[in-house]
């Protein structure tokens, strides 16, 4: 089975003879790791089974300051593309001839976030109350140009999934109510969704905190797999035994608590409990719960990436 395979097999909720993993650092994190294994590279070390690839998209440009006040503003907002697709699909074709990894399209701040980024969080949320025709409006011309912008790539053979990021939720909820991100963020997401499957590709969603209220939903639109499921924020097991047939995970350990504060001994306990749960029935991918940050421990991560290779459950 290539590497390629067992991921696949994951998200199809299979069992395998390894779990497969995606762990994933800030550059402190990768810093610390690098200076503790001396020649080898951070990433050759971890040596996940996902490849992670940037792709040519599109950001916001030189929007005026009236963006950042608290109405509402007249001007619209002008866009930029980034990045060289010819450059894209020589570095994919070299990749997938040297690699029997899974390549994930990453595409953080997608939706939400992206609509957010234009105004500052607070203006943007009060916009979503106050005014819903001017955030739907702003939402709405992200998703057009996201599906142009998706189409661009998705032909491409050597991709296998694409994951969209919008953190929709804090430590202890949604950032908006059910009903408003029912009303103004599901039609696009499934615009989104609809388009990657049609390709035949996977579709990953990062979402941080708790979004355990939208997950039905999720669920129902054909969502493959779910990242980064904060332990802080959501019940691993209860998430395992709703829809742990539906939906498959990527994260659930902890990097708020075990990763910085255990010892070696305990992340490696930590990452076989989580495992053991999450991996029941296949539908996992194993990683930390956000990238690892400096304050996570060189001799921990070195456990979590042993203890990740791990076979069986």
């Amino acid at each position: 089975m290539t590497r390629r395979e067992l991921v696949k097999a994951a998200i199809a909720h299979k069992e395998t003879e390894r779990v497969p993993y995606c762990i994933g650092f800030t550059g402190g994190g990768e810093k610390r790791l690098q200076e503790a294994i001396g020649r080898q590279t951070a990433q050759e070390y971890v040596d996940n089974d996902v490849v992670r690839v940037s792709v040519p998209w599109w950001t916001w440009h030189e929007l005026g300051p009236e963006w950042r006040a608290a109405d509402p503003p007249s001007t619209p907002a002008t866009v930029i593309g980034i990045g060289s697709y010819t450059q894209f699909f020589e570095s994919l074709r070299l990749l997938r001839d040297n690699s029997d990894k899974y390549i994930l399209a990453m595409i953080y701040g997608s939706h939400f976030e992206k609509a957010y980024f234009t105004r500052g969080i607070e203006n943007f949320l009060a916009d979503m109350a106050g005014y819903p025709e001017f955030a739907r409006k702003l939402l709405n011309r992200i998703i057009d140009k996201n599906m142009v912008m998706l189409e661009n790539f998705l032909m491409a053979p050597e991709i296998d999934g694409v994951l969209l990021g919008s953190d929709w939720g804090s430590q202890v909820d949604l950032l908006m109510s059910p009903d408003t991100w029912q009303e103004m963020i599901r039609d696009g997401e499934q615009k989104e969704y609809d388009l990657v499957h049609s390709y035949g590709k996977d579709v990953w969603v990062h979402s941080c905190g708790c979004v355990e209220r939208i997950i039905p939903s999720l669920v129902e639109m054909g969502l493959d797999v779910l990242n980064p499921v904060q332990p802080e924020c959501m019940d691993l097991a209860k998430l395992k035994r709703d829809f742990g047939d539906k939906l498959a995970f990527w994260g659930g350990i902890s990097t708020q608590q075990v990763l910085p504060f255990g010892t070696p001994d305990e992340v490696k306990a930590e990452v076989r409990r989580v495992r053991r749960l999450m991996a029941t029935g296949g539908g996992y991918i194993l990683a930390p719960a956000q990238e690892i940050q400096e304050d996570v421990p060189a001799e921990n991560i070195i456990a979590l990436v042993e203890a990740a290779r791990e076979p069986g459950l």
